[in-house]
C-alpha cells in the first residue's frame, strides 16, 4: 500500500474488481528507528498525523479468504491509500479522542471517536515493532469506524478527524 497525499484530488477506480470499499482512518507517520520499541516510549517515534482512506478491493479479499490466500492483492494496489497532508505532533500534541467520520456525496457513512480504537496509538507502534523494524517515513494507518461501504465512480469521498484534518477525493 502506497499512502499518496491528495486533497481534493481523484482516485481511480482499480482494475480487476467490481467492489471497492472505504475505510477512512487516523495515520501515523513516523519519524524514528526501532526494533521492539517498548510502548511507554513509542511516541517518541511519532512524527505527526494525517488522515487517510485505505481503500480495499472487497470482492477479491473475500476470494483470497475463501482459497486462503493472503489479501495482498485487495490492499495493495497503486493509488490504494489516499491520504491528506501530514501535521507534525508537536503542532497538535497526541490525539487519544476526536470526532472520525467520512461522508460519501454529502451523506455521512462512517462516524466515531479516535477513543473508541481496541489499540492505542503506542501500542499498535510496540506491537508493530516486534516484527519489523520501524522506520522514519513509515505510516501505519490504525483502523476504522463501523459503516464500511462500496463506493463507484463518481463518488465524492470527504473524510475528517477532529484535531487532525481532512481529506477529499473524487472517484473516477
Amino acid at each position: 500500500m502506497v499512502c499518496e497525499m491528495i486533497d481534493d484530488g481523484e482516485f481511480p477506480y482499480p482494475s480487476s474488481t467490481s467492489e471497492v470499499h472505504h475505510e477512512v482512518e487516523l495515520i501515523v507517520a513516523l519519524n524514528g528507528r526501532g526494533h521492539e520499541i517498548d510502548v511507554h516510549r513509542a511516541r517518541e517515534f511519532i512524527y505527526g498525523y494525517g488522515v487517510g482512506l485505505d481503500m480495499t478491493r472487497r470482492d477479491l479479499q473475500a476470494e483470497c479468504k475463501k482459497a486462503g490466500r493472503p489479501w495482498e492483492i485487495a490492499k495493495a494496489f497503486e493509488k490504494s491509500a489516499p491520504c491528506s497532508a501530514l501535521i507534525r505532533a508537536s503542532e497538535i500534541g497526541h490525539p487519544e479522542t476526536g470526532a472520525i467520520w467520512l461522508k460519501v456525496n454529502g451523506e455521512t457513512r462512517q462516524q466515531g471517536d479516535l477513543g473508541q480504537m481496541i489499540w492505542k496509538v503506542p501500542e499498535i507502534i510496540s506491537y508493530l515493532s516486534g516484527f519489523f523494524e520501524l522506520a522514519p517515513g513509515d505510516v501505519i494507518m490504525t483502523g476504522t469506524p463501523a459503516g464500511v461501504a462500496a463506493t463507484r465512480q463518481g463518488d465524492r469521498l470527504h473524510g475528517h478527524i477532529q484535531g487532525v484534518g481532512s481529506i477529499s477525493c473524487l472517484v473516477v
